[in-house]
């Protein structure tokens, strides 16, 4: 069961962050530091424990782990913490110090960092993790191949922490932490293959899809209903967020010569991935949710969230490894439709669930960004899809809510995230460390995505949606429900309206510069009604409310945004809407058929239109842009010079435009 993300309560629409004005070129230099991730380093000299044991342990008895959290003092010092609550007397906590999650992705970091560089250093790092990390692999009985999650100080391990974490114990069954030592398994083996530490990390990593087989993969072919749509059985934690992390290891464990086994493998779990996938065909579809995203949870059609949204970049990988073009379509939607929208409408959010109410961003969910759009594009040759994905990472250079940067490559720290009103947590853990690393690595290995970047360090202006929440309508009664979570989704703003039929509610809305299309959120529950919408005059559409049975969904009811087919005259101040039957209506979602984000020497736009459209877009007086046009696919259409203040730019439909100058 996954848990909600924090209740947020959102009011986003139009907005001037800064003035458009001319910039001086920032710096230039290698991006990536080590320090901090050194710093979180540790060694542990585990005592014996029945099932568990790592490479050379008896000659090296010590191993390579990774404290959890760094937290910042008043002083601006950073200490050392593990996860749960800490006992002095012990020396334990009620999570542990170190954690398979982070062990994995850190050696990933220290991987990439050697082959990229040659550090020797890096090398032993790498080395010295994955020892750590195959030593908390279950080796035998009726868990081997899963995963001990947490470990204390002494290297004592903690199957079952405080608070529970499911499977609990950690290694009775699959989880993303399988996933993610998969992941650097795959890596591992890329990298020290043909060595003797190179045999011994295929052993394990067969050892871990031995345990993938028989616990996820043996459901393979077997589909679950969740609200009346047809869902993959055979999803790691039913995730095709934790199945693409397995995913993109069983990838490079298959391209460096990986047997027949990892191969189906990686061929059967890259396929559940890409079921989730939204279709959105010629792009009349890219205004409607989940706008060509992939989602993450396969028991619920309402969740989108950044973290962990890798699912583009795995199944890139996969297409490639095993020349299967059709686990590239849904790979090429996320990039092409969905993330230019994303950046639009204000970055990879925490928690879209369906409306945006969590609006934190953390490294995790904007690296995954980067990581997609960079194999997506590697993929298809997209040079679109690629300067995206140096634009994604100028959130880390101060294109975020707060305006400042969330990585210091003087120190190598990254920022553990920035809410959604623009409050840093100067806090920074393991796993916004590694991201952050990661996205630097990725920078630091390619100068045109170090350019992209450093063109969108900070944001100048948007035009992205509007939401507005259903109890503000008149008319109608609002509920408050004991929890916004509802099991598989999260009421917006924690109230919902509900209507009887022949009620009828009334909202405010701001007036746009152009047509908006309006989404309704609406639980869609089996023998709720309909509801009739207008505006200035104008019919908008109906919604039907009637939903599916439950099926596999943790929770009764369908919580969706559903998009009206006429879009909102742009001068329209309200919406109503009259119900035929008890109805709940969330909130509304107002966007802009073209949305817009303006960086300092940079622009992104993307259109959820019906047709192709011309959008004004502000750059600096007297600058210069090149303005280019790209299809759904990320395939170049149009290309175009223009000088500022306006830039008038041309977006199709369901495809982006870049502005550069």
């Amino acid at each position: 069961m996954r848990l909600p993300a924090l209740a947020v309560t959102v009011l986003i629409g139009l907005s001037v962050v800064a003035p458009v004005s001319a910039v001086a070129e920032p710096a230039t230099g290698p991006l990536t530091n080590l320090a901090h991730l050194d710093f979180l380093g540790n060694t542990v000299t585990p005592p014996a424990q029945a099932g568990h044991t790592t490479y050379r342990l008896g000659t090296e008895p010590s191993m390579g782990v990774l404290w959890t959290y760094a937290d910042r003092r008043e002083d601006g010092h950073y200490d050392r913490i593990g996860g749960g609550e800490y006992d002095p007397e012990t020396d334990t906590y009620s999570q542990g110090a170190f954690n398979a999650d982070d062990v994995s992705r850190a050696a990933v970091v220290y991987l990439r960092h050697w082959r990229q560089t040659g550090a020797d250093t890096s090398r032993e790092h790498a080395y010295q993790l994955l020892r750590g990390l195959t030593y908390l692999q279950t080796t035998d009985g009726r868990n081997a191949g899963n995963v001990v999650l947490w470990m204390q100080p002494d290297g004592a391990l903690n199957p079952s922490a405080e608070p529970v974490e499911l499977p609990d114990p950690s290694d009775s069954g699959p989880s993303y932490w399988l996933a993610r030592t998969i992941w650097a398994l795959g890596e591992g083996y890329a990298a020290f293959r043909g060595t003797d530490f190179g045999r011994f990390l295929r052993d394990r990593l067969d050892l871990a899809i031995a345990a993938l087989d028989r616990q996820v993969l043996a459901k393979y072919g077997q589909w679950q209903l969740v609200d009346g749509v047809r869902v993959p059985a055979w999803l790691v934690v039913d995730g095709a967020d934790a199945s693409a992390e397995a995913v993109l290891g069983l990838a490079a464990y298959v391209s460096a010569g990986g047997g027949a086994a990892a191969r189906t493998a990686l061929s059967r779990l890259a396929e559940g991935v890409a079921a989730m996938g939204s279709d959105v065909g010629s792009g009349d579809r890219a205004g409607h949710w989940p706008y060509g995203a992939i989602l993450p949870w396969a028991l619920s059609r309402s969740d989108w969230h950044g973290w962990a949204s890798q699912m583009p970049a795995a199944l890139a990988r996969a297409s490639a490894v095993l020349h299967r073009s059709d686990l590239a379509r849904p790979a090429v939607a996320d990039a092409a439709t969905f993330t230019p929208y994303l950046l639009a409408a204000g970055g990879p959010d925490n928690g879209w669930l369906p409306a945006p109410v969590d609006r934190t961003q953390i490294a995790y969910g904007v690296d995954s960004r980067v990581q997609s759009l960079a194999a997506v594009a590697e993929l298809t040759g997209s040079s679109g899809l690629r300067e995206l994905a140096g634009i994604s990472a100028g959130w880390f250079l101060g294109a975020n809510a707060s305006g400042e940067p969330t990585y210091d490559p003087a120190t190598g720290r990254t920022a553990d995230g920035v809410s959604g009103d623009g409050v840093v947590n100067r806090n920074s853990g393991a796993e916004s460390t590694i991201h952050g690393l990661l996205t630097m690595l990725a920078l630091d290995a390619s100068p045109s995505l170090a350019r992209a970047a450093r063109a969108a360090s900070g944001v100048a202006d948007r035009e992205q949606p509007v939401l507005v929440e259903g109890e503000t309508a008149t008319g109608g009664a609002v509920v408050t429900p004991e929890s916004a979570w509802t099991g598989e989704s999260q009421w917006s703003g924690g109230s919902y309206l509900r209507l009887g039929a022949g009620e009828r509610a009334k909202w405010t809305v701001p007036a746009g510069g152009q047509p908006r299309l309006v989404a309704a959120v609406v639980d869609r529950v089996p023998g709720h009604g309909r509801t009739t919408w207008a505006a200035s005059g104008t019919r908008l559409g109906t919604v039907d409310h009637d939903g599916h049975p439950q099926g596999a969904s943790p929770a009764p009811g369908a919580l969706l945004p559903v998009t009206l087919p006429t879009p909102l005259p742009a001068t329209a101040t309200s919406v109503t809407t009259t119900a035929t039957g008890e109805s709940t209506v969330d909130a509304l979602l107002l966007r802009p058929e073209v949305t817009h984000v303006v960086y300092e020497r940079a622009a992104v736009l993307q259109s959820a239109a019906s047709g192709t459209r011309t959008h004004a877009v502000p750059v600096p007086a007297g600058a210069r842009a090149t303005v280019l046009t790209y299809d759904g696919k990320g395939r170049l259409v149009g290309r175009t010079t223009a000088t500022g203040p306006t830039v008038r730019a041309r977006v199709v439909a369901g495809g982006f435009t870049l502005l550069r100058w």
